[in-house]
């Protein structure tokens, strides 16, 4: 059984239960609560694509110091239970979190959304719709698009999910060699190869081919509150050059660069965090 306490600050309570979205939908959803409630917002964390709570204990520990957390599992992860005919684009995954949003009872303007990569985009895809907003976002290297290959897309429909085994080697190559600069960020590499190792099949075809069509362009403008925008120039996988479009499309940004995947997960983060809510959410 996984140890959840190593994802946290000392002293804090940890509750870990599966939540019914809708009918046929249920996600984990585990919270973190501090000993001492300090009276801020509380934070809806949302991971990327089939992202481990591993590749962010180094956060969830500084975070859990000071801030309620609840940590999402979205529905493509490993951890869902989901009706057979589901599907797995960004509208869907937006869609539980608005219903989420309501069934945590987190509190208009009192909350925060955290997300990266697809967790960030989502969270974009999801503030339309939702009837509490957020005092203020965090999105850590939000997809603009989902790049999948022409050949990846006839591999991805080919290919019969018990022999994902023989998918994975070529995709953490494809990986190494085309999208990622291992020699600056090895450690992005190795937590990319855990997620794809830990993935569930059958739900990871479904999720290629629908996010292969997504794109956040329509979605920026529209959101009215702080958003604190982490790029990390050297990570080409999140796409700097769509990180500053973005970012000049969103009315109230704050736009940092910490460079690489490694310290957008580290303290430094949290670090930087901190700082931006204190100026937004005071």
């Amino acid at each position: 059984m996984e140890d959840l306490f190593q994802y946290c600050a000392d002293g804090v309570t940890i509750q870990d239960r599966m939540v019914g979205i809708s009918e046929g939908v249920t996600l984990r959803v585990v919270t973190f609560l501090p000993p001492v409630d300090k009276g801020n917002p509380a934070v809806l964390f949302i991971a990327g694509w089939i992202t481990q709570m591993t590749a962010w204990q180094t956060v969830l520990r500084e975070m859990t110091k000071d801030y309620i957390v609840f940590y999402v599992e979205t529905r493509e992860k490993i951890s869902s239970r989901m009706k057979k005919d589901a599907d797995y684009g960004i509208s869907d995954i937006a869609s539980d979190i608005v219903k989420l949003v309501d069934k945590l009872n987190l509190r208009d303007n009192r909350f925060i959304c955290f997300g990266s990569s697809l967790g960030a985009s989502v969270i974009v895809e999801s503030y339309h719709a939702l009837t509490r907003k957020p005092c203020a976002m965090v999105l850590i290297g939000p997809n603009a698009v989902f790049r999948v290959p022409r050949i990846w897309k006839v591999i991805v429909t080919l290919f019969y999910p018990p022999m994902y085994a023989l998918v994975k080697p070529p995709a953490k190559w494809y990986l190494k060699k085309f999208r990622l600069d291992v020699k600056t960020d090895l450690a992005q590499y190795e937590k990319y190869c855990a997620a794809i190792d830990s993935a569930d099949p059958w739900k990871l075809k479904k999720a290629v081919l629908a996010v292969a069509k997504y794109k956040i362009w329509k979605r920026l403008e529209s959101i009215n509150c702080p958003v604190l925008l982490v790029d990390a120039s050297k990570d080409l996988l999140h796409e700097p050059e769509n990180l500053r479009k973005i970012a000049s499309m969103l009315p109230r940004v704050t736009k940092i660069d910490l460079e690489t995947n490694r310290v957008t997960h580290s303290e430094k983060v949290v670090e930087e965090f901190r700082q931006f809510l204190a100026k937004v959410c005071s």
